[in-house]
């Protein structure tokens, strides 16, 4: 490391490995330096227009080659990087499974991404980051390789306040940039996150940044906080309005150990939005601008038609109930034309499809069922299986059938039928904890263990598995034994089925401290 001091003696750190990201007051290279990045995480703020896309754009074209990188981009200017540095280019526009799934993907094949979020509204866009971030952030321990996340307009995903967004698209986009930026470190994640107003991004969030760099703002609640993160008294937070275009203050263990003003660099890559420039008007002649605007033109878009012109007049209440109904009910005819159109075996097929889609997502057990649902029945639209979607008493048995791992087909055997019956007389959400019972018992597998009974009933908690194998044992359902190594069986009595030993507790407990450890 190399430590110029400035005419008052402060000493500058410029880190002698990394990218340089432009150059200091004195035209010295400003440096950043990336492996200490990949531990303490970067914070960049700047008033519009005061160069933060550029910076983000140097940051990242300078590392290309360095570092697997993943770039969430609300506006589309990333996605110029593809050309140049060969990153592949995620259209958010598809379910969040699939953008998860694509995520895990990422990381074990290593390759850097820009999620293009353009064109979508707000709260899908926050949708989207979460399950893109979630699915990052959840690949398994062996994928864990070093990955810049760089987020752009970061209080989009990580606002201070709720506003006009559903609460629940919020709590989700912020646990995914929490979960980044306070947890990422330890699976290889640094966090980038770069923000308009530090006053708009939620707190918890942007503390967790150790590197710093800040540009031009004017408001003084934005430069009271930005001199605070750098330790600067508030009287030095004017410079902040003195900062032109593409300067920022540098401060942190990867840039700078005291407040460094510098100068960002050249891009080789543009943003399809740039920077606003004067032009000047047509020198058209007042008359044949007339004409221009006045005349008709073959390029003119197609006139509205008249219908969506004209204030429509009020309906009243029943005509209103009428028109529902008769919505209703002509849904209701298409969906059961369609499901008549598919042969038995097909939709059984195609249900069963669907259930192991939604049941492999790693949440799914523990997810509200009317959500499920609801996921359900997207699927069925999208596979145009009709009315199935629609009915609530066999999506219910067909999810409970899921969990347990029993397929429709196995549930026309006879003694399944039998257990079938018996599992009705259940409340419906241990329904799903008999039949994976019952399942092991029919197989002469081992007794499933508490950590996977208590996930097939929806909870975490080992305890709530030997509390419902205590209940349905005292109201005849099944019989539980245990053997001389305190290894459990479970028996039906009505149709002879019985299970093979559960794994021994040893093996339980260490199964147990890996899921405390994953969790971790």
């Amino acid at each position: 490391m190399l430590a110029p001091a400035n005419a008052k003696g402060i000493a500058f750190i410029l880190m002698d490995s990394g990218i340089v990201l432009g150059t200091d007051e004195k035209g010295l290279p400003a440096r950043l330096d990336l492996e200490e990045l990949l531990s303490t995480r970067l914070l960049v703020q700047g008033n519009s227009g005061s160069g933060k896309s550029h910076l983000l754009r140097r940051l990242l074209e300078q590392s290309a080659g360095l570092v697997q990188q993943a770039i969430i981009d609300p506006e589309g200017d990333f996605v110029t990087l593809a050309e140049r540095y060969g990153h592949i280019v995620v259209d958010a526009n598809r379910t969040p499974n699939d953008l998860a799934k694509i995520a895990n993907r990422i990381r074990h094949h290593r390759a850097s991404v820009v999620l293009d979020l353009e064109g979508l509204d707000a709260e899908v866009q926050m949708r989207c980051a979460a399950a893109f971030l979630n699915g990052i952030f959840d690949a398994d321990r062996e994928a864990w390789y070093p990955m810049l996340v760089a987020v752009d307009e970061a209080q989009l995903f990580a606002p201070a306040g709720g506003g006009e967004i559903s609460e629940e698209a919020r709590r989700a986009s912020l646990g995914a940039m929490t979960n980044l930026m306070c947890r990422g470190r330890k699976r290889g994640l640094a966090g980038i996150i770069a923000t308009q107003r530090l006053a708009k991004l939620a707190k918890n969030v942007a503390a967790e940044a150790s590197n710093f760099l800040m540009g031009r703002t004017f408001l003084d609640i934005d430069m009271a906080r930005a001199s605070d993160l750098l330790g600067m008294e508030r009287r030095q937070a004017e410079a902040f309005r003195d900062l032109a275009p593409g300067q920022f203050v540098a401060l942190g263990p990867a840039l700078s150990r005291r407040p460094l003003r510098i100068k960002i660099g050249d891009v080789v890559t543009r943003g399809r939005s740039g920077r606003p420039e004067l032009l000047p008007l047509p020198e058209t002649p007042r008359e044949d601008l007339e004409d221009l605007i006045f005349q008709p033109s073959p390029n003119d878009p197609e006139p509205a038609m008249p219908s969506q012109m004209v204030m429509p007049m009020r309906t009243t209440t029943d005509e209103l109930i009428v028109q529902v109904e008769t919505a209703g009910a002509t849904a209701a005819s298409e969906a059961k034309a369609e499901a008549q159109a598919i042969d038995a075996e097909t939709l059984e097929a195609a249900l069963d499809e669907i259930f192991a889609e939604i049941l492999s997502e790693p949440e799914a057990a523990f997810r509200p069922e009317p959500v499920i649902y609801q996921d359900f029945q997207f699927h069925c639209r999208v596979k145009k299986l009709g009315a199935v979607a629609q009915d609530m008493a066999t999506f219910r048995r067909r999810l409970a059938l899921g969990r347990a791992g029993v397929s429709a087909r196995d549930a026309d055997d006879a003694s399944w039928s039998q257990v079938l019956a018996v599992s009705e007389n259940l409340p419906v959400e241990m329904q799903g904890v008999f039949l994976m019972l019952a399942r092991s018992a029919g197989e002469e597998a081992p007794c499933p263990s508490d950590e996977s009974l208590a996930r097939a009933y929806g909870s975490h908690s080992p305890s709530r598995a030997r509390w419902l194998l205590t209940y349905m044992e005292n109201q005849g359902y099944i019989l539980c034994e245990t053997d001389f190594r305190g290894q459990r069986v479970v028996s039906f009595p009505g149709v002879g089925w019985r299970t093979a030993p559960s794994a021994p507790k040893a093996a339980q407990g260490q199964a147990r401290a890996s899921l405390q450890k994953r969790r971790a």
